[in-house]
């Protein structure tokens, strides 16, 4: 079962002119974000989420879900739709992410399709999860989360983390706008993130569409961040608290990870990143959602045999922490040989642990590292073969763009 861990706060926002003003009329809930078994988003690059090894009890089920995971602007009426091929759905829940309410949709007889039952609301962010099964009863799973179009002049923001949260020392605030944001100073004059720990924070358009807000170095540990939203005079407030600071790095040259918690090395781990084919973003990379268990298909990222089948398909990856929205994962590996961790890079662009099949035991280094850490606790990739740039919006990237750079993405000067 998938358990997405990533929050939002969901907020309206009525534009005052076409140039995009900002007027922030209401805040609403919390819900949980969600990543697709079957589509691992669209930021570019794709990094596979699974070693080279591939499971031999996959599922031959192939969820899709239309739309499809991040879709913004999304018709009120007709487009959504779940199918399956090569099996058949055994459950589709569609639920509203900000008040929890469950949109009651029709399965096919056949049970190959499902689709929600009259109009769903404009302005509003949906979770999508289904399950499905082979001829052989193998379990399949498929999510995404979509936000469907609001009216002419609004915008929907989407602000991270949730208020009253806890999160590692790197979690930057997020929020992320359903529509370009052409008037960007005066949207982020609306918005101001403070610490208690006196650090200046800055915010900076990563694109047209997000801005997030981050001091020069990681959150002190043990602070308390404020974010104030203004609207007519009436001001919201969420704050979240900085946890205890766990930065962990990975060297993908001699393949041991050190896991460094307030200054001091708590561990070193043996581990598998990708191979020289695939390899691993060198970089600054945070923890966004953990999963206790995962579907990850090398479809979803653009990598197939030539044959046109995955190049890998396992139906139930262990403790598993994207690391980016293009399919960078630390997570449990329970199919490579034990030689592999600390010896060799074999995956598709992962970081993979040694774990048991099932993830319930507790003393495989997996399971310790999933246990040990929060979202956003910083994992740090040196040494990879890798020589693309880590864009800072693939994920929560941010601390890869250097401060003065990161000041001069600021909108209001």
């Amino acid at each position: 079962m998938i358990t997405p861990s990533k929050r939002h706060t969901r907020l309206m926002a009525t534009a005052g002119t076409l140039g995009g003003v900002l007027a922030l009329t209401a805040l609403a809930g919390t819900g949980n974000a969600a990543t697709s078994g079957n589509n691992a988003g669209n930021s570019p690059k794709p990094q596979a989420q699974a070693s080279r090894a591939g499971a031999q009890d996959a599922s031959d089920a192939r969820i899709g879900i239309t739309p499809g995971e991040g879709a913004h602007n999304v018709g009120i009426t007709g487009p959504v739709k779940v199918t399956v091929s090569n099996g058949k759905l055994t459950k589709v829940t569609m639920t509203a992410v900000a008040t929890g309410t469950e949109i009651p949709g029709t399965l096919s007889a056949d049970g190959t399709s499902w689709n929600p039952n009259g109009r769903l609301a404009k302005a509003t962010q949906y979770q999508v999860a289904a399950e499905a099964q082979d001829a052989q009863g193998r379990p399949a799973t498929g999510n995404a989360t979509i936000t469907t179009v609001s009216p002419a002049n609004d915008f929907i923001g989407h602000l991270s983390p949730m208020d009253g949260s806890t999160v590692g020392v790197g979690m930057p605030v997020t929020v992320t706008f359903d529509k370009a944001i052409s008037d960007k100073a005066a949207v982020e004059s609306k918005i101001r993130v403070s610490s208690s720990s006196g650090q200046q924070v800055v915010g900076h358009w990563l694109n047209g569409n997000r801005l997030d807000f981050r001091p020069e170095t990681y959150w002190k540990p043990g602070s308390t961040v404020t974010v104030q939203l203004t609207s007519h005079g009436v001001r919201k407030t969420v704050t979240f608290k900085i946890g205890r600071s766990q930065i962990s790095t990975v060297d993908a040259r001699t393949k041991q990870m050190t896991v460094v918690r307030d200054g001091k090395t708590i561990k070193t781990i043996p581990i598998s990143s990708g191979s020289p084919e695939h390899p691993t973003y060198n970089g600054r990379m945070v923890i966004s959602q953990k999963f206790g268990q995962i579907h990850m298909n090398g479809a979803s990222v653009g990598l197939t045999k030539k044959d046109g089948k995955p190049a890998y398909d396992i139906s139930d990856v262990p403790h598993a922490m994207r690391l980016t929205d293009s399919g960078t994962f630390i997570h449990g590996n329970y199919w490579g040989a034990d030689s592999v961790f600390g010896k060799a890079n074999t995956s598709h662009g992962c970081v993979g642990l040694k774990d048991a099949k099932g993830g319930g035991d507790g003393g495989q280094p997996a399971a310790w590292f999933f246990d040990n850490s929060m979202t956003g606790d910083v994992v740090i990739v040196k040494n990879s073969d890798d020589k693309t740039r880590l864009a800072p919006d693939n994920g929560l990237s941010d601390w890869n763009v250097p401060w003065t750079q990161w000041v001069s993405g600021n909108a209001t000067g």
